[in-house]
């Protein structure tokens, strides 16, 4: 196993997220932002300069945070899909460059008042992942399907659904401990209003897991549609990431375990300087919390 995270929760810039990335001790990035950009949408001279970082770094990016099919895409939009394809094609050229071959993908916002297994819904959904995941199939490369607000992350029965639909070897699911906290179970139509378990979610999809982004949090209010979180340690709210991840590392779990922080900051005053050593000294403090956790939970070494 290694540990990595999306450090642009460190640093907008490609040096700060190297910065962090380095205090920590890990030798791996999720890229999502460098800047306000995308990372797949970096033009090719800002890619250049990025890569060449994080090259000369050591730093190696085992899965690339897209925004492919995520929750500002609809389904039923032919032109919400050509702008997924063409994220796909321009994250697929820079992976080719940086080795990476796990892109996190997802499978398009569905509006919480459609039924949870809506064949409207479905018949889209699963016509245009799949053409996304055979696109990463010819490159050689995983969709690894994160259950955020999505299809698929409607309920462990929707991501198993996508997976049975499609049945490609390179469509595999990236678990997060935290977005759970946030999302109703929408497995059966009268859930009324249940709110999803992690522990309950993973333990039903672990066996197609490839790749695990590490969020936890305490929920303290709910809507019709979703739930308020205040993100915590790992570890230390309603997430079961310590459960999770000692079950992972028991089954001999040998993928990433990537940071996903979202804490809050509080700031003295609004200078950028002192927001920036903020964030890159929480992101440190969540990476070391982190470690410390994985150390509580590895099985001992057989002798």
């Amino acid at each position: 196993m290694f540990y990595c995270g999306f450090a642009d929760e460190a640093s907008r810039s490609i040096d700060g997220q190297i910065a962090a990335t380095l205090a920590l001790g890990w030798r791996h990035i999720e890229p999502r932002y460098v800047g306000e950009t995308q990372f797949h949408d970096l033009d090719d001279a800002a890619f250049d300069e990025v890569a060449g970082k994080l090259e000369d770094a050591g730093i190696q990016i085992p899965c690339l945070g897209s925004a492919v099919a995520n929750w500002q895409c609809d389904p039923f939009s032919d032109e919400d899909f050509e702008r997924s394809l063409a994220m796909l094609e321009r994250a697929l050229t820079r992976m080719r460059r940086l080795k990476c071959r796990l892109l996190r993908g997802m499978s398009f916002l569905v509006q919480p008042q459609r039924p949870p297994f809506d064949p409207e819904v479905e018949k889209a959904v699963f016509a245009k992942v799949t053409r996304l995941v055979h696109r990463c199939e010819e490159e050689g490369v995983i969709y690894g399907h994160e259950n955020c607000r999505n299809y698929g992350g409607q309920s462990a029965r929707h991501s198993l659904r996508l997976l049975e639909h499609i049945q490609s070897p390179a469509l595999k699911l990236v678990f997060d401990t935290g977005n759970p906290l946030w999302t109703l179970d929408r497995s059966t139509p009268d859930t009324g209003g249940r709110l999803q378990d992690s522990w309950d979610f993973y333990r039903q999809v672990r066996e197609e897991i490839v790749h695990v982004h590490i969020k936890d949090g305490h929920r303290f209010a709910a809507s019709s549609d979703n739930a308020a979180v205040l993100p915590t340690l790992p570890g230390e709210g309603e997430g079961a990431v310590e459960k999770i991840v000692g079950d992972l590392l028991q089954r001999g779990y040998d993928g990433g375990f990537s940071i996903e922080p979202h804490l809050p900051l509080r700031f003295i005053d609004d200078r950028a300087e002192e927001r920036d050593q903020a964030a890159i000294a929480a992101y440190i403090a969540y990476g070391r919390a982190f470690m410390q956790l994985v150390a509580r939970v590895r099985p001992a070494e057989r002798g």
